[in-house]
């Protein structure tokens, strides 16, 4: 579904170097994916609106906050400003997938002592809640973390069941895909705690269909 096979990708202006890559988990870590001027403007965009991040309950497809996940967030609309248009446009032609078919970015702060545990991206296909969240575009298909700064220690993305850690280091971005909702896909993952300092990350889920989120 995804190939990002090049050990150097142009993406218009911009050249990302893919520096880790995994077949099962599908896994890709590309270094030098955003600018620092750039991640400095997604921090400085959603810092005064930042909120305790929240997960979706899967009984009823709501959201809410969660003793699993200990950060705060907010989400941006799809094509919210230039920078996130820019950045939209670059996801795309990285992934030959439509703009219109992925989420908003979420910013995330992690404070010391902040983490996310282990979980999938996908929506859990026996939950309740979840013919709900697939009216809006889908199942999820895929993500992409992009550190916005480097942590003094900790926090690294996790993937538990290959024993992997991809280091959190400003700039860099790490995508990984699940053709389908099943922990067969071996894309468990987590957001390791934060041991020193603080964490930012902007992360982009991308769906089946064009996406259509109410409010």
């Amino acid at each position: 579904m995804f190939c990002i096979e090049r050990a150097a990708v142009d993406l218009g202006q911009h050249i990302a170097r893919r520096q880790t890559g995994l077949t099962l988990p599908r896994v890709v870590v590309l270094g030098g994916f955003l600018s620092d001027d750039e991640c400095d403007g997604l921090i400085a965009l959603a810092q005064p609106r930042l909120a305790r991040s929240r997960t979706v309950d899967n009984a009823n497809g709501a959201h809410v906050v969660h003793a699993a996940r200990t950060s705060d967030s907010m989400c941006l609309r799809v094509g919210q400003d230039a920078l996130c248009e820019r950045i939209e446009a670059r996801i795309a032609r990285l992934l030959d997938w439509p703009v219109d078919h992925g989420e908003g970015l979420q910013v995330l702060r992690y404070a010391t002592g902040g983490q996310y545990q282990p979980h999938y991206d996908y929506f859990d296909p026996d939950a309740a809640g979840t013919p709900m969240l697939l009216q809006a575009g889908g199942q999820r298909v895929a993500s992409l973390a992009m550190y916005l700064n480097t942590p003094e220690r900790g926090g690294a993305t996790r993937f538990p069941d290959e024993h992997l850690d991809v280091a959190a280091v400003k700039g860099n971005a790490v995508f990984f895909s699940y053709d389908r909702p099943h922990p067969m896909t071996r894309s468990l993952h987590a957001g390791a705690p934060i041991l020193a300092g603080e964490k930012w990350v902007a992360t982009k889920w991308l769906r089946e269909r064009p996406v259509r989120m109410s409010g």
